[in-house]
This record gives C-alpha cells, structure tokens and sequence, in this order.
C-alpha cells in the first residue's frame, strides 16, 4: 500500500535520466579554464531560459528546447568540447513568432550567442558556426527595426553576449623582439583574427545597439560602466585593422551618448599613450585612438579647460618621440592643430614641443614635423609667432642646410606587383652629388625607379608659399632674415640639389625685394664673415702643419710632442663643433678666433 502512493508521487529525474533523453552521457565539469568567463556569462541567460514564459505547450519543442535546462546543457557540452552529445539548433525566426513573443525570442538567441566557438581549426562545427552567424544576423535586423524601448534587462543580456564575444585575450603575431618602425609595419601584412566573421557581426551589433534611439543611455550605463569600456579600450591594440575601425566608430558613439562616461574616457586614453610613449612604444591602434579624439577636441567648449591643456602638453606633444610615428602622424598633427585653432595663444607651446622632440638623423620624420609646423603656423597670430620666432627659425635655419634626401621606390620585381617603400637619409657634403647619382644607379639596376625625392631643405623652402606664414615672416623680417640668411647662401651656390637651389633664390628674391637695405646689410655681414672664417680656417691649417714639424723634427730625437692644453681642448672642441653642429660655422668666427689666439702662444710662433 505504502509502495503505491509513493509511486504515483512525481520522481526527481536522475542526471543519467536526463542525459539519457539527450541521447548522450553526462557532461563533465568545466576544466579548461579559458572557458570559466564564457560559464559564468551564461549563468544568468540559464536562469531566464529555463524559467521564461511559453506561449503554449509545444513552444518548447518548437524552439528545439525541451523542458529544463536543455540549452544549459548544450552550451557546456560546447564549451567542454562534447559537440556531438546534443545540437546546436537555430532557434525560428522573428517573423515566425507572435509580436507579444519577439523580446522573449530576441533573448533566448543572444543566450544562444554567447557559446563561442574555437576558429583555429576552419573544418570543426561548420554547422553550429553557420547556425550562430545567422542568429547573429537577426540580432542585428531586430536591433535595426526595434520600435520599443529597450527594457533594462534586453541591455544587461546584450551586454553580456557582447562581452562575451568580444573581450578575449589578443593573441598578437610572431614577431622579433624588437621597436616597431614605420617601414617594418609597412612590409608585413596585419594579423587577421579567424573568428572575425562572427566578431563583425558582433560588432555590427553593439554599433547598433548604442547608436540606437530604443537604447536608454541612464540605464546602460549600467552595463556600459567604467569596467566594459576599459576592456574596450584594450582592444586597440588588435592587430587586424578591421576590428579597430569599429571600435573606434563604436568609442566615438559611446562618447557622444554616455556624457557620464567622457572624462573616464579621456584619462583610459591619457593613460594608453603613457605607457605607450614611455614604457613600450607599441601599441597598434594610436591612430584610432587619435582619430577619435580629433572629434573630442572639435568639440571643446570655449575657453579650454586646464585639463584638456595639460592632456595637450603631457600627452599629444611627447607622442612626436616613439619611432613609429609615422604610423599616426596625420591624426596626430590633426588634433594638435585642433588645440591651436581653439585657442592662438598655445601655439608658443606646441611650436616649442615640437623643437624640444625634433629629429636630427631620421629625415623623413624632419619632414613630417614641417608639414605639421606649417599646419600650425597657418593658425598663429603675430603676437605668438612673435614669442617663439628665433628658436624656431634657427631650426629652420638647419633644415635649409640640410643635405638630407629620402627616395620612395618601387620594386618592380615584387611577386605581388605592389609598392615597396625604401627610405634613404644621408647627410651628404657638397661633394656628395656624386654618391647620390651612385645610389641612384644602383636603385635602378635592381630594377626599381625612383618616384619621389623628399628633400628636408626642399620642404623648408616650402613655407614660404604660403601666404599667411609668409606674411608672418615679413612682419618680423630684421629678426629673421639674419638668422637664416647665411644658410640661403650657402644654398643658393654649393647645394647639391637644383631644385634646393632654384628654390633658394626665389626666397632670396622674396627678401631683396622687400627690404632691400636689410638684404645688403645681411649681405654684407655674410661676407664679412666667411672671410674671418677663411682666415681662421687658414691659422687653422697652419697651426696643424706646425704640430706636425714639430713632430717629425722631435720624432728624429726620440723626444715627446708636447702640445699645450689650451690647444688640446680647442682642437677636440672644434673637432666636436665639425661633427655636430649643423649651423653655419661662420657664426663662430669670433668666438673660435679668441680661443685660437689664447691657444696659438709663443710654442707655435
């Protein structure tokens, strides 16, 4: 009697029951612990599958899922790898279900979402991938067409699968051990994530999902906090460029909807470009970054903030010294650019930073930053070119004396039949045409042409065809054209390019005909100099030719060579200025000709 009531009592189904009905054996536990994140994402999508209403008895069956927790089951047989234990079925479309169903359905396919699959084997679950791309596809559809608000917990759940998607360890390809250059990142080709034709979709997704008007910025900031937009953040630094273009449009949209999340965003970004500038100067999504922010800076409300200043100073100006810069040097020079047309009076800042990291040996970054000085330049006002007109013009002054030349080619010979850029720097003497016309040879016997000079002189010289910087110039032209007048001369007869040349006189013909009586004064004052130069270079000689008498002479008698201090010094010291210093030397004709009358004593009369 006993046994028959407590057989019509309901019995509690055994694990084996249950993966008996599955037609499978029981799961085992979660081990690898890549997929502990993914396990505990789904934890909560169980909780709604298992117990959201149904619309009638055989809904379940209809959406693939029997009563319990079928798909719990399925996404940690995925997970553990037992795929063929139990399917991984599509769920109905939208326009299958009634209108009352659809947020109910639109949950259930982003739990179904969040199983995520292993992309380095192209042949493993070719079924369940296409099944999940397709449910990712409605997702995007439903998203675009929604005409309701989206309720708290449609965020938290969109949320969730997108994090679970998107936020992995990058895994960044194998490369040497060494700091990126522009011209090492040009030749390899960027590493493409195989999982991309899900993660675009994904990505499309959540585009959407923030860009859309049914999406309440007050309740997903509580999902889109400081800890998801930080994670995004760290996915700048993938490596295929495709997956950086989205985020930085989706970025850009959180910004301009989540107002509370703008200054958190600023600092994550200030922080990435430390530890980028002065820690390991790689990171692979600057330009993204600095892309995103030339919007931000455009919109800046008048009068700057201190904040955005000191960001300005600490950050965008110290990102001229990484080697890599020619990778983000546009979007660069645009948000810098941006500062000194919101606000005139910082040019005297960013002009003076960018003297403080200016290239010496890299010629083509020398020719970057005068393509951004000329930028900033254009949106000086006189009383700040005013400021900082010497220090800068003295630079000027050395790249119009420069023999630097950079060489773009082509290699014909490519299997690929594309553009190889080459960069050639050389500081050449006057002499040096020769070598230049060697090179030059050489280039086209391996079979490529040369397509463009970059002349850092040339690019100097430039300047002066624009109007307003022109202008600025001729305003301040009894400061300026002393400085730079000795290197126009130089230039104008013993440069080794035509072009710097014919150049150079068109800037001499600018100042002659302005201020005439300047143009002799300096004129004059040139010459001047070059002779006291010549004359010291010829003491110089002879002192050189004596020490060497006296040498030979002692050298018979088996005697030392003593050569007082005072010379000893002068001559290292002059041996220094030969090597290192890229002004005119006839500007030291009187400083070098006291010390060589203090050093030129009775022992060399």
């Amino acid at each position: 009697m006993i046994k028959q009531i407590l057989g019509r009592l309901p019995r509690k189904p055994s694990k084996s029951s249950e993966n008996r009905e599955f037609g499978g054996s029981s799961a085992p536990p979660l081990s690898n612990p890549s997929h502990s994140r993914s396990s505990d994402i789904m934890g909560n999508h169980r909780l709604l599958i298992d117990n959201a209403p149904l619309p009638g008895p055989n809904f379940a069956s209809t959406f693939g899922y029997s009563h319990g927790s079928r798909l719990s089951q399925v996404v940690d047989q995925k997970l553990n790898g037992n795929s063929g234990t139990a399917p991984y079925e599509a769920l109905p479309g939208f326009k299958d279900v009634p209108s009352s169903e659809k947020q109910n359905l639109f949950l259930r396919k982003l739990s179904l979402c969040c199983v995520v699959f292993d992309f380095s084997d192209p042949m493993k679950n070719l079924k369940e991938k296409d099944i999940k791309r397709q449910t990712l596809l409605e997702l995007v559809d439903y998203v675009s067409s929604a005409n309701g608000k989206f309720s708290e917990y449609v965020m938290q759940e969109a949320v969730k699968m997108v994090s679970a998607n998107l936020f992995r360890p990058l895994t960044p390809q194998p490369r040497e051990n060494k700091v990126l250059e522009a011209f090492d990142l040009e030749e390899e080709e960027p590493l493409v994530d195989p999982a991309w034709p899900h993660l675009q979709i994904v990505y499309e997704f959540f585009l959407r999902f923030v860009a859309s008007p049914e999406t309440d910025a007050k309740l997903a900031k509580r999902y889109i906090d400081h800890s998801f937009v930080l994670k995004l953040l760290d996915l700048f630094d993938s490596e295929d460029p495709r997956e950086r273009e989205y985020l930085k449009t989706i970025l850009h949209r959180i910004y301009g909807k989540f107002m509370v999340h703008r200054p958190y965003i600023r600092k994550a970004i200030n922080n990435i470009f430390f530890r980028f500038i002065f820690e390991t100067e790689k990171h692979n999504g600057i330009a993204e970054l600095l892309e995103v922010l030339g919007s931000i800076i455009n919109g800046f409300a008048l009068p700057l903030k201190e904040e955005h200043k000191l960001f300005l100073v600490r950050a965008l100006i110290p990102l001229h010294k990484p080697k890599c810069l020619p990778m983000y040097h546009q979007q660069l020079s645009y948000c810098i650019t941006q500062f000194v047309e919101k606000d005139c009076k910082l040019a005297d800042t960013v002009i003076r930073g960018l003297l403080k990291y200016w290239p010496i040996t890299n010629s083509s970054k020398e020719v970057m930053f005068l393509s951004e000085l000329e930028e900033i330049l254009e949106a000086t006002q006189p009383a700040e070119f005013q400021r900082c007109m010497v220090p800068l013009f003295q630079k000027i002054a050395r790249c119009l004396s420069s023999s630097h030349f950079q060489v773009a080619v082509v290699d014909s010979y490519s299997n690929a039949g594309g553009s190889m850029a080459m960069n050639v720097a050389l500081n050449l003497d006057h002499s040096g045409a020769c070598f230049v016309s060697e090179v030059l040879c050489k280039i086209q016997v391996l079979g490529m042409k040369s397509e463009d000079f970059s002349l850092v002189a040339e690019r100097a010289l430039y300047l002066w065809n624009n109007d307003h910087i022109e202008s600025l110039i001729r305003q301040n032209r009894r400061v300026i054209l002393p400085i730079i007048f000795p290197a126009l001369e130089q230039n104008g007869h013993n440069h080794w390019n035509q072009v710097v040349q014919s150049l150079t006189l068109n800037v001499r013909k600018i100042f002659s005909d302005t201020d005439p009586e300047l143009f002799e004064e300096c004129l004059k004052k040139f010459r001047e100099n070059t002779e006291k130069w010549e004359e010291i270079k010829t003491k110089h000689e002879a002192a050189w030719k004596r020490i060497e008498e006296i040498a030979v002479s002692n050298a018979a008698n088996g005697e030392a060579v003593l050569v007082p201090h005072v010379l000893t010094r002068w001559l290292k010291w002059l041996e220094k200025l030969n090597t290192q210093c890229f002004a005119p030397k006839i500007e030291l004709a009187w400083m070098v000709k006291n010390i060589f009358s203090a050093a030129s004593g009775p022992t060399l009369a």
